[in-house]
C-alpha cells in the first residue's frame, strides 16, 4: 500500500503530527537563511561592482600615454612643452592628445596643497608643476610604442618623461581583483554555510520525529515519499527567507550606491551595476532555496538508508 504525503500529518489519532512541527516562517531556520541571502547578494554586489570598474578604467586608460615636462622654469617648460607636442603631431599612430591647461592641474592639487600655491593666479613664484600632455593612441600601449614616444619626445624635450597611464593604476587593478577574488570566496562560503545549516535542520527534524517515520514506513510509506514532505518545507522556509534577505540586501546596496555616487570620483564612478548585475541579484534567492531544497533532499535519503 502507498501512503499519500498528506497522511503523514496525521499519524497519531486524531491530532496533527507534522514531520517539521513548526509554521512557515517560524523557527531559526527561514531566518538563518535570510541572513545568508542578504550577505551573499552584499558579497556578490560588491564583486561585480569592482569587475565592473576594473574593466571600464582598463578600457577607457588602455591607450592612454601621459607626458610630464618636469623643468623648474617656466620659461624653459613651456618651449619645451610646445616642442613634444610638435613631434607627438608627427607621430603614426597617435589618435589624439591635448595638453592640460594649468587651471586642471592646480585643482588636482588643491586639495593636498592648498590654493594659490604654484603662484600662477598672483604672479609669485611657487611649487613649480610640470606641465602635461595626454597622448591618446589608436590601440592599446605596448613597451615597444611607449619607448618610441619617449625617443622622439626626448630629443625636443630633455626634462620629458613619458609613462602608460595604465602603468599607474596597475596596483590598483590587481588590489581591486584580489578585492573580488575574496568577494567570490566568500560567496561560496556562504553557499557552504546555507547548506551545512540545512543539512543540521534536517538532521535536528529527522531524529526528532524518528517514531512518526516508521510508522510511515510500516503503512507502506517510501523513503521518497518522506523526503519530499522535508524538501517541500524546507523549500517553504528558503522562498521566504531568501525575499526576505534578498530585500534587506537591495536596501543595503542601494544605499551604499547613493553614498559612493555622491563621491564623484575615479574608479568610483565606473563601479555601477548593470542590468545584468542584477539578475544575478534577483537569482540569489531563487539559487539558495534550490540549494537548500537538495540538500534537505539528500540529507533526508541518506539518513534514512541508515535509519532502516
Amino acid at each position: 500500500m502507498t501512503v499519500r504525503p498528506g497522511w503523514m500529518r496525521r499519524l497519531a489519532g486524531s491530532g496533527r503530527v507534522e514531520l517539521i512541527p513548526q509554521g512557515r516562517m517560524s523557527g531559526p531556520m527561514p531566518w538563518v537563511i535570510a541572513i545568508m541571502v542578504a550577505m551573499t547578494a552584499i558579497a556578490l554586489a560588491a564583486g561585480l561592482a569592482l569587475g565592473n570598474a576594473v574593466s571600464a578604467a582598463r578600457a577607457e586608460i588602455e591607450g592612454g600615454v601621459t607626458v610630464q615636462i618636469i623643468e623648474p622654469r617656466p620659461e624653459v617648460r613651456a618651449e619645451q612643452a610646445a616642442l613634444a607636442i610638435r613631434a607627438i603631431e608627427t607621430m603614426p599612430g597617435v589618435a589624439g592628445f591635448r595638453q592640460v591647461p594649468q587651471a586642471e592641474l592646480d585643482a588636482l592639487i588643491e586639495p593636498w596643497l592648498g590654493t594659490g600655491v604654484t603662484g600662477a593666479a598672483a604672479g609669485m613664484p611657487g611649487i613649480p608643476v610640470p606641465s602635461l600632455i595626454d597622448v591618446r593612441l589608436e590601440g592599446a600601449v605596448t613597451p615597444a610604442k611607449l619607448a618610441q614616444i619617449a625617443q622622439r619626445v626626448e630629443q625636443v624635450a630633455p626634462s620629458a618623461r613619458v609613462d602608460a597611464q595604465s602603468n599607474w593604476l596597475k596596483p590598483v587593478f590587481e588590489a581591486m581583483l584580489s578585492l573580488q577574488v575574496l568577494a567570490m570566496v566568500v560567496v561560496a562560503l556562504l553557499a557552504v554555510a546555507l547548506a551545512a545549516a540545512v543539512l543540521l535542520a534536517a538532521r535536528s527534524a529527522l531524529g526528532t520525529n524518528r517514531n512518526t517515520i516508521e510508522i510511515v514506513h510500516l503503512l507502506g510509506g517510501t523513503d521518497a515519499q518522506v523526503a519530499r514532505v522535508f524538501q517541500r518545507s524546507i523549500g517553504y522556509d528558503a522562498a521566504g527567507g531568501g525575499a526576505v534577505g534578498l530585500a534587506l540586501a537591495l536596501v543595503v546596496v542601494l544605499a551604499l550606491g547613493r553614498r559612493f555616487e555622491g563621491l564623484g570620483a575615479g574608479l568610483v564612478d565606473y563601479g555601477a551595476l548593470l542590468w545584468s548585475d542584477w539578475l544575478w541579484l534577483a537569482a540569489v534567492p531563487v539559487l539558495a532555496t534550490l540549494l537548500a531544497m537538495l540538500t534537505a533532499r539528500l540529507t533526508v535519503l541518506h539518513a534514512l538508508r541508515k535509519m532502516l
